[in-house]
């Protein structure tokens, strides 16, 4: 069974509420001192409808991907249905509505305007009922520090759900660089270890076959009769031995390979935001274990940027290789930038490929994402 995001959670519990709060207010008008007149109540359920439909609408996704005035824009109006609500109702029905907006602001919010929003969320309310004939003034700081102490603990719960989940988010990507690395890693032991087993068999076995063909060619010319015989045989299977290990010693020297699909598979595996698509062709492999390397550090780069900075929903990654030389593209849906200052991170990615021979563009402009294209010449022929 799937594990459902804290969003989501976060969604459900709020139409949850958003249903208890109109069960209540439908059953308002049995026990209303004042019973509430037509306009009252269309008003009350027209707001209602209002903060559910702000509440649903993308620019309120609890993942920080929309533009912050889209943000602002969203909880505003949720902000002004919830305070309509408790008007026109006559009752606490937006206070208690107003926990909904405390469960979400650290998902939509940096802490501190959250925490500066729940205050004048709750001045709103208090003010509001210090204003009534039955409370007046005196209740106002009372009435503030049980709305406010109400809201900030929604608040708070949810800002620590929202810091695991950012935890547990950087926990994923680092494994996955981890696994990535070793995949690559592993993939250079076994190459090593193979071109090793190579040259020991060519160095060590070839050269005593080499010997003892020689020796046995040499004995063929010094024997005659049954002996000649037998040494000629015994030199013809030296001679198909020392065949059969160069054989083997050029197949293992064919296999040796880099599988760096698998390795950048791994390492997108680890991040469930943004959606990471590949493009990498199945035949796409190194010989050399550093351009393997430097390739896969660039990705780590690219996701990593994206994951912390972009606030994108996608990123594609494409990988290819031809007579030219090896190119590896990236772009995302984020929100760019209108300059682009490089970090630690883009600067040794450049350093690297120009080690190489090669180069490194980065474009990105407001709203539009980011994009890298970086190139390194083919690899020397063997």
């Amino acid at each position: 069974m799937r594990e459902l995001h804290p969003t989501n959670w976060l969604r459900y519990a709020g139409i949850l509420t958003w249903c208890l709060v109109g069960i209540a207010l439908l059953l308002a008008p049995l026990y209303a001192r004042q019973p509430l007149t037509t306009a009252s109540i269309i008003g009350a359920w027209s707001a209602m409808t209002l903060f559910l439909l702000a509440f649903l609408h993308p620019w309120s996704r609890m993942r920080m991907v929309a533009p912050f005035w889209q943000r602002v824009v969203a909880l505003a109006v949720m902000t002004a249905a919830v305070i309509a609500v408790s008007y026109f109702s006559r009752s606490s029905f937006g206070a208690i509505l107003s926990t909904v907006i405390a469960g979400i602001l650290p998902w939509l919010l940096p802490r501190v305007l959250g925490v500066a929003w729940l205050f004048c969320l709750s001045l709103v309310f208090a003010v509001m009922v210090a204003l009534l004939p039955q409370f007046g003034w005196i209740f106002l700081i009372p009435q503030l520090m049980i709305l406010l102490g109400l809201m900030l603990f929604a608040f708070a719960a949810s800002t620590l759900a929202l810091e695991q989940l950012r935890a547990r988010d950087e926990l994923r990507r680092v494994n996955s660089e981890l696994r990535a690395t070793q995949s690559l890693l592993a993939e250079n032991t076994r190459i090593a270890e193979r071109v090793r087993i190579a040259r020991e068999l060519h160095d060590l076995v070839g050269h005593h076959l080499t010997a003892l063909s020689l020796n046995l060619e040499v004995a063929s010319h010094t024997s005659a009769g049954k002996t000649k015989e037998h040494v000629d045989r015994a030199g013809s299977i030296a001679r198909l031995l020392l065949s059969d290990v160069r054989e083997v010693v050029s197949d293992m020297r064919q296999d040796d390979r880099v599988d760096l699909r698998e390795a950048v598979r791994e390492l997108a595996s680890g991040v469930p935001e943004p959606a990471i698509h590949l493009d990498i062709p199945d035949e796409l492999s190194l010989t050399d274990p550093k351009r393997a390397q430097i390739l896969l550090r660039c990705a780590q780069e690219v996701i990593t940027n994206t994951v912390r900075h972009a606030r994108a929903q996608n990123l594609w990654i494409r990988l290819t290789a031809d007579a030219d030389g090896l190119r590896l593209e990236a772009r995302d849906d984020g929100r760019g930038a209108a300059e682009l200052l490089p970090g630690n991170g883009l600067t040794g990615m450049r350093e690297r490929i120009k080690e190489l021979g090669g180069r490194l563009e980065i474009m990105t402009r407001p709203d539009s994402g980011f994009r890298i294209n970086a190139w390194m010449p083919p690899e020397a022929p063997a």
